[in-house]
């Protein structure tokens, strides 16, 4: 015999467990696990999981586990006594306390065993709780391991009154579900959780379900996402060659709103864009964007306006700084990124007054960007 434990635990709830898999016991746990039985001391209904009853609410009681190469004799001293079966059904298997108040890891291989549960104590535990609650240790637990195949619960003795309620209780507890009970709700159980999400993300997008391809794309669809969503899945929803005709519509409108659209040496790459041909200086280089702000910034002749901006959270910028990544947006090489990325950049161009922007390209694009119907 090998004692595997011995020491005085603190238990809540009237209730401590012996498990497999500590770290995910508690998601485990899909029925009672007194389901099924005549004793209720110690549930074994949930492979893997040994549910230990105490007749202290709160407080310290004494616990020894003990592992045997074959039965025990029994002792008939104990006031309460019961066997199951258990088998672990992982490699780490634990004493766990309620709440993850405590864990002690328990030696036992991947066998069959059978469990004597005995008891003592609980009936004047109960009564003296708040002595207990001080530290006094009544009521005792001994847990017998030995290996052995299968069988029923089997109660042996009955003495005190906290015994018999959860005997009791045991008894009125329906059978456990069958493996394809189980299955079944579990796959149910998924079900419910992916419509939970589905529904979820309608919500976030306006009443609409993305596509794996408009969750995934890169750049500014949070953006779009933001203001308006059901502009968004339209996008995604256009042949490639529209996609890339409203970001150059939005680079233009973008380009018009921030005065910009007729700077000399800004019309030129405005031209290029729409055209799909390379772009002019100084947008043709990896730091366009920068290059062109510096050049914005020294230009007398361009424009410098601000307007409210599109959420009052966000500060004020220089429109025209607003306006310059609808170019670089509508020349990307994804189409839809290109569309997402322009349009997003004419929004906060038009700043606060970004409805109006999307009323004019529902206009232009009637057909495409016209109010969608919601998906199914």
């Amino acid at each position: 015999m090998r004692t595997l434990f011995r020491g005085d635990v603190r238990v809540c709830y009237s209730q401590w467990y012996v498990v497999s898999d500590p770290d995910r016991w508690e998601s485990d746990v899909p029925y009672d696990p007194r389901s099924g039985q005549t004793s209720g001391l110690c549930g074994a209904a949930v492979p893997g999981h040994l549910f230990l009853t105490t007749g202290l609410h709160t407080g310290p009681v004494g616990c020894t586990v003990e592992l045997h190469e074959s039965e025990p004799e029994l002792d008939e001293s104990w006031e309460e006594i019961a066997e199951v079966s258990f088998r672990p059904t992982h490699h780490e298997v634990a004493l766990e306390l309620w709440g993850g108040d405590g864990s002690f890891p328990l030696a036992l291989g991947p066998a069959d065993f059978r469990v004597r549960h005995s008891a003592s104590g609980m009936d004047e535990a109960c009564e003296r709780e708040l002595e207990c609650l001080d530290g006094l240790v009544i009521e005792r637990h001994l847990l017998q391991f030995w290996p052995a195949p299968p069988a029923r619960d089997r109660l042996i003795k009955q003495t005190g009154s906290s015994a018999a309620y959860w005997h009791e209780v045991a008894r009125d507890t329906p059978d456990p579900p069958t493996p394809g009970q189980l299955a079944e709700s579990r796959r149910l159980a998924r079900a419910e959780e992916e419509r939970a999400a589905q529904d979820a993300l309608r919500d976030a997008w306006g009443g609409h379900l993305p596509s794996e391809r408009l969750l995934t794309v890169r750049g500014d669809v949070a953006g779009m996402q933001e203001l308006a969503p059901e502009l968004a899945v339209a996008l995604d929803r256009l042949p490639p060659e529209r996609q890339r005709a409203v970001a150059r519509w939005a680079m233009r409108r973008a380009y018009e709103k921030a005065g910009l659209a007729g700077v000399d040496w800004i019309a030129p790459a405005l031209a290029a864009a729409e055209r799909g041909e390379p772009l002019p200086a100084p947008f043709d280089v990896q730091d366009r964007v920068g290059r062109v702000a510096r050049r914005v910034m020294d230009d007398p002749a361009v424009p410098d306006t601000t307007v409210p901006p599109a959420r009052p959270e966000h500060p004020a910028i220089r429109q025209q700084f607003l306006a310059l990544p609808a170019l670089t947006a509508a020349v990307e090489d994804d189409p839809l990124q290109a569309a997402l990325d322009a349009l997003f950049a004419a929004a906060v161009t038009y700043g606060s007054d970004y409805g109006t922007l999307f009323a004019e390209a529902r206009s232009s694009f009637p057909e495409e960007l016209g109010p969608a119907a919601p998906a199914t």
